[in-house]
């Protein structure tokens, strides 16, 4: 449809954008509606054919007896749910203060300190947590003559802190360039030093950037506290996986894993909505 407009004495047509019928007699947008039913239609057939199938009294059975959860409670939140919280703490308290120093390092102007930073990160962020585990838990006692102070809580604390700290650097390395250079050129026309400049004007504020990241760092650390199994542990030591796969084994049942499945979700849930709220946050701050 054309539809003309007086603009200074002059007329103007413009036409409406007709959408070009595709082969067979329908438009592009009609094609698309089909195709996103149909897609829509066969995730409905799987679901529909997939309850149809299942034995649904075996799976209860099996993956979520109440019997079984029963028993579980409360030593799955007084022992398994509490250590590994505190194991998590640990780790990331560890690995938040060696990144920092990490992340320092990586800034200095002192080449071999930016050259050990490097060298650390590179080393702890490609190999797998397993092997640093088995590291502390060995090579710590051969090395020093005795393991990791603090128990199963300091091994632990320790090889999720060498590993997160090679992340968290580099994400606070991050944070720090992306504070203004004006602040730092601010504090030191006042008459500070760049010491007294960086840790009370450009760190606070990369901190302040760095919070969404350092948080997903947390829910991988907490996750990543499941290795404690293959540490020589006493049952008040067990974690949430150790606890399930140990109670899954006496009973012959899955259920204790389910559930302890689902505590690492109450944990790891509301730390991942809250990191994506800080990031939401942070982008409207941005506008």
């Amino acid at each position: 449809m054309d539809r003309a407009d007086a603009v200074g004495g002059r007329r103007l047509v413009t036409a409406e954008p007709v959408e070009a019928a595709a082969p067979g007699g329908l438009s592009r947008r009609r094609r698309r509606q089909l195709s996103l039913g149909g897609q829509y239609g066969l995730f409905l057939a799987v679901v529909v054919l997939v309850a149809l199938l299942a034995d649904w009294d075996r799976l209860r059975a099996n993956f979520a007896n109440r019997d079984v959860a029963r028993d579980l409670f409360p030593d799955i939140i007084t022992v398994g749910l509490r250590n590994t919280v505190v194991y998590t703490a640990v780790g990331f308290g560890i690995g938040l203060a060696l990144g920092l120093v990490v992340a320092l390092m990586r800034l200095s102007p002192v080449a071999p300190y930016r050259w050990f930073a490097a060298v650390y990160i590179e080393i702890f962020r490609g190999l797998p947590l397993l092997l640093i585990f088995i590291f502390i838990t060995v090579g710590v006692p051969l090395a020093f003559g005795s393991p990791a102070p603090g128990g199963a809580v300091g091994q632990t604390g320790l090889a999720l802190g060498l590993a997160g700290a090679a992340y968290m650097a580099e994400t606070i390395r991050a944070g720090i360039e992306a504070v203004p250079k004006g602040q730092t050129e601010a504090a030191r026309s006042l008459g500070m030093s760049a010491g007294r400049a960086m840790s009370s004007i450009v760190i606070p504020q990369a901190f302040r950037i760095v919070i969404p990241p350092l948080t997903n760092q947390l829910v991988l650390l907490c996750k990543d506290s499941s290795l404690v199994l293959f540490l020589g542990i006493v049952l008040e030591e067990r974690e949430l996986t150790k606890f399930g796969r140990d109670l899954a084994g006496q009973v012959g049942n899955t259920t204790p894993i389910i559930v302890a499945g689902v505590c690492y979700l109450i944990i790891t849930i509301p730390l991942s909505l809250l990191a994506r709220r800080l990031e939401a946050r942070q982008r409207r701050g941005r506008r």
